[in-house]
């Protein structure tokens, strides 16, 4: 396989541009040459369009929209983790959807039932992976027992968080989320000092998730996106040999019943004391995910995949 010099798009979205980094770390591991257009930081972007390149990458619709606009002659990888059809992942996606039909834009999907829901001509299912040499352990005893990142935008999920929180008093949490988002929820909450007690700021890069991942014992999900898809914590956070609770999604099937999943509440506040009370029980259970995951979704060869199925 011919290594490619590659134009990569860093999008706006946090979990976007964890995501994309994952993705360019496949290719860097791969032996492509990589060139990054931060579309948070840079403005040079028709400087780097001078340059040749073998095809562009980016999430959602960010490449996309960067080749169409410009009249780019080379082929696009585009990795969805959002609902296509839907604006989080563009507030333009109906205008550059049509795009995906064209013979050399390449889609990439984390979604499989929304996946086999498209007819587009050049559409993979591909969940979410990780870099293994950024995401892993690194063996310290950890500060607090649960976390969560992500939004807490819904009457639903902020309920549930203040609740686990009342109910487990004696366990430390930590929550993660953007600045606005923390603002949003305190301002929301029936019990504000909670929020204030349990955030502890946002993360926008790789190293610092892991290192905050690891810094907790449990992680637990609430996916909001897409029908049967894990989302990219999942990944995280396996890695790292912390131990992932999820609401229940038909991909949990790719941990072959190793990864614990809550059905209510209740049977979440359950696990989460049982998995801290048995130590031999966590054990085994992120041994078991660890594996799973480091052998089916490593960046190196899920990325490996995503350029040999680009003609």
């Amino acid at each position: 396989m011919k290594k490619k010099n590659i134009l990569a798009i860093l999008p706006i979205s946090i979990g976007g541009r964890l995501t994309t980094n994952s993705i360019i770390d496949g290719c860097r591991q791969n032996k492509c040459q990589v060139t990054v257009y931060d579309e948070l930081f840079d403005s040079n972007l028709n400087e780097l369009l001078k340059n040749d390149y073998d095809l562009i990458l980016g999430y959602d619709f960010s490449g996309l929209k960067i080749k169409i606009d410009n009249n780019l002659k080379m082929p696009s990888i585009n990795y969805f983790s959002d609902d296509i059809r839907s604006k989080t992942s563009g507030p333009e996606w109906e205008k550059y959807l049509p795009y995906l039909e064209d013979d050399d834009n390449y889609t990439f999907y984390w979604d499989k039932i929304l996946t086999s829901y498209e007819n587009f001509k050049n559409i993979h299912y591909l969940p979410h992976f990780v870099n293994f040499d950024i995401y892993k352990d690194n063996e310290q005893e950890p500060e607090f027992d649960i976390m969560f990142a992500g939004r807490l935008d819904t009457d639903y999920r902020l309920s549930f968080f203040e609740e686990l929180f009342t109910k487990l008093p004696h366990l430390k949490f930590a929550w993660y989320a953007i600045g606005k988002h923390y603002e949003d929820a305190r301002n929301r909450a029936k019990i504000p000092e909670i929020i204030d007690l349990c955030y502890q700021g946002f993360i926008d890069n790789e190293k610092d998730m892991a290192r905050a991942i690891n810094n907790t014992k449990i992680v637990f999900n609430m996916n909001s996106q897409g029908i049967s898809s894990l989302n990219y914590r999942t990944l995280q956070t396996v890695a790292c040999k912390r131990l992932m609770i999820s609401d229940y999604r038909e991909e949990l099937a790719l941990f072959e019943g190793s990864m614990p999943f809550y059905e209510d509440f209740s049977d979440l506040l359950f696990k989460i004391e049982a998995y801290l009370e048995n130590k031999d029980a966590y054990k085994k259970v992120v041994e078991n995910c660890y594996d799973i995951a480091h052998k089916n979704h490593n960046s190196k060869d899920c990325v490996r995949y995503m350029l040999k199925v680009v003609k």
